[in-house]
């Protein structure tokens, strides 16, 4: 059954056709990936299908409820809780319809409804608080008002995942999420009952997630089935077959034209069918050309030593310690990734490098000639009342490039900015065309060491591969700080982790989950041992006879402490699997509870039966 269809829509803003004829479906509980270049209409899609929007033409025909996270949510209510409580309205009407069905004495409607009650769950206001707590929201006090826009982000993320919508439309969901949250929300997605639809830059969510991947190109949808990977093959020989046909047709059309001017019976009666046949090949619409995004960070000093070293830093917002005797150098071609949890002070580090703020402690020593360039989160550093012409350029004809002039039409050729595009306000641009923007600034700059915090968000598939081949040339220094788990493998060769009020320094990733696994685990086991000593003593026993009684009662405790021990078994394997959390009908912080009250009885338990065996 489809909980989707979408057939033929059409979407024109102005002179400028998005979509002409997008047609695809999505199935009950299916898992689609929506990937596209920037432009192509990855986002008005979402919008048209979420209702937000109307098509021009085609059809849209949904079967159950849409919830929306857009890259620019909105809120509504004055505190977080007010925005969240929004989510869980349809539980409410659940509620309601069931103690309707009672009332009219409808056995079968309430029947119905219990048994959604008892999948869903009767109460749902714990998962509100651990799923907020889960993604780093604001506490539910808070205002909206005095939100971040990382913040709101979050907030409405949780509103979505709560919606229990049939089907969720998900626009760059791991923006201002880090790593373990985005991993947390892949367990999420993969058990989530309804459908997703999912446009992101993280190929690794995409390649868990996503069971078939639907390409916005030229205005149509291609689909193609399998996962990310799968559909990169596929991708890649359909467009090698495109091109084969293009070939054949241009030449068949070149055939028949010089045909036509040739030959004096073109014009007889006889040959008007093959005139036509002329005319119909070039009225075929031509398959796009390949758009190839040119990046290159240059720079002309060459350094053999340390660019930057940075000497006992330490960094504190009031009572907030965010890190203190932090101690590194960079070097030429050295790409080091920074990661950690939000609020850790990855991104502060970077503004104290830069000079926007200063340190508590500790100094940043630069070589002499050293020129940094920045792409911030925000994608500050342009003018919002420039034209595209005027932001490269600052308004000149020409620039220069390693030395070579170059008019600002072809540099921003090489950025995907066509000729329509150069009398564009900077301010009217989509977050991708921003950062493909200050990155044509940057390669104009020459610069030697490059501070980037969050450069992938909002950057299409095409974008981000070419980026980070620029960066894995660049011969200068990179500090990259990204939650992207795919552009970090690929770019970094070493990584700064920000842990629990230390930073450590690791060769890859990998090394950072390694260490975080064996953190986890100790802790486990400190927590296990702190329980073991925190256990009751074991009084001295005087040895007397067993009463009838007791006897009775050691002959039940073997089984009793068996099935204790079988139900905490039972527990633990559903709370080791992923999909359990995102399951609506498992009540976590029950089982958690249940745990605990399961582990002490059960040594109490074997404590007794200790005891009672040695006055057998």
């Amino acid at each position: 059954m489809n909980v989707l269809l979408c057939y033929e829509l059409e979407k024109s803003y102005g002179d400028r056709q998005i979509l002409r004829g997008c047609t695809f479906n999505v199935a009950t509980e299916e898992k689609i990936g929506i990937v596209g270049v920037n432009g192509a209409g990855k986002s008005t899609l979402l919008r048209l299908i979420s209702g937000r929007e109307e098509s021009d033409g085609g059809r849209i025909h949904l079967e159950g409820t849409v919830e929306i996270l857009s890259q620019q949510p909105e809120l509504n209510g004055i505190t977080v809780e007010d925005a969240i409580l929004e989510s869980s309205l349809w539980h409410q009407k659940l509620l309601d319809e069931y103690q309707a069905s009672i009332d009219a004495e409808d056995w079968d409607r309430m029947g119905e409804l219990q048994d959604r009650l008892d999948l869903v769950g009767w109460d749902v206001s714990h998962n509100v608080s651990a799923m907020l707590e889960r993604v780093q929201a604001p506490p539910k006090d808070r205002e909206l008002k005095h939100l971040s826009g990382g913040e709101i982000r979050r907030v409405a993320l949780v509103k979505t995942l709560l919606s229990n919508a049939d089907l969720l439309i998900l626009d760059e969901p791991t923006n201002h999420l880090d790593t373990e949250t985005i991993e947390w929300l892949e367990a999420f997605l993969i058990g989530y009952r309804g459908a997703v639809l999912l446009v992101t830059h993280d190929r690794y969510l995409l390649e868990t997630v996503a069971e078939r991947i639907v390409e916005v190109e030229d205005g149509v949808c291609v689909s193609y089935d399998g996962s990310y990977g799968d559909y990169l093959v596929a991708s890649a020989e359909r467009q090698s077959r495109l091109r084969q046909t293009e070939s054949r047709r241009m030449k068949l059309i070149a055939q028949e034209a010089q045909w036509a001017a040739k030959s004096p019976s073109a014009r007889s009666t006889k040959q008007k069918a093959r005139l036509q046949r002329l005319d119909a090949l070039k009225n075929q619409r031509t398959i796009p050309k390949d758009q190839n995004l040119s990046l290159e960070f240059s720079t002309e000093d060459k350094f053999g030593a340390t660019l930057l070293e940075v000497e006992d830093l330490s960094l504190a917002f009031g009572e907030l310690e965010l890190f203190t005797d932090l101690n590194f150098s960079l070097l030429p071609k050295q790409r080091l990734g920074v990661v950690g949890a939000n609020g850790c002070g990855k991104s502060s580090l970077l503004k104290i490098i830069s000079g926007e703020i200063e340190a508590n402690a500790g100094r940043v020593l630069r070589q002499s000639r050293l020129k940094i360039g920045i792409l911030d989160q925000h994608r500050t550093g342009l003018d919002p009342d420039d034209s595209v012409f005027e932001a490269a350029g600052g308004g000149a004809d020409f620039i220069e490039l390693n030395g070579k002039p170059m008019h600002v039409v072809g540099f921003l050729g090489r950025f995907l900015f066509g000729r329509e595009m150069l009398d564009q306000k900077v301010a009217l641009l989509s977050g991708g065309e921003r950062a493909r923007l200050l990155m044509a600034k940057l390669m104009l700059e020459g610069v030697n060491v490059l501070l980037l915090d969050e450069p992938t968000n909002d950057l299409d598939l095409q974008t981000l591969r070419a980026l980070e081949d620029a960066l894995i040339n660049f011969q200068g220094a990179i500090l990259l700080v990204t939650h992207d788990r795919s552009f970090l493998d690929r770019v970094c060769n070493s990584i700064l982790s920000f842990e629990e009020g230390e930073v450590v320094a690791y060769s890859d990733r990998h090394q950072v989950i390694i260490a975080r696994k064996a953190r986890a685990a100790a802790k486990a086991a400190q927590g296990s041992e702190k329980k073991t000593k925190m256990a009751k003593p074991k009084k001295k026993i005087e040895l007397k006879v067993l009463s009838y009684k007791e006897k009775q009662e050691l002959a039940t405790l073997p089984e009793n402490i068996e099935a204790k021990e079988t139900r905490l078994e039972e527990i633990n394997q559903i709370l080791g699997k992923p999909d359990s959390y995102s399951n609506p009908k498992v009540d976590i912080v029950s089982l958690q509870k249940e745990v605990k009250t399961l582990e002490d009885e059960t040594l109490e338990a074997m404590e007794r039966w200790e005891e009672l065996s040695e006055r057998e």
